[in-house]
């Protein structure tokens, strides 16, 4: 009953679907990305690039607190 198909175990498709699913848990912690305050694609565009940006300078100089 429901067993579906077997599939094989691949370590590292799922390490890259890991560091996906990071990704989004991330994204959506930043409050104005999760919420989507902006409806246009080019907009919510424009939230989601410093947000990356802000992410990335906070891994490479985490003792730098960015306000």
């Amino acid at each position: 009953m429901g067993q579906g198909c077997a599939r094989a175990f691949d370590p590292d498709l799922y390490r890259r679907r890991n560091v996906i699913e990071c990704c989004v848990g991330w994204l959506t912690g930043c409050r104005s990305i999760a919420t989507r305050h902006e409806k246009l694609a080019i907009n919510f565009s424009a939230m989601v690039k410093p947000a990356f940006m802000r992410q990335y300078l906070r891994t490479i100089r985490p003792s730098d607190r960015i306000q």
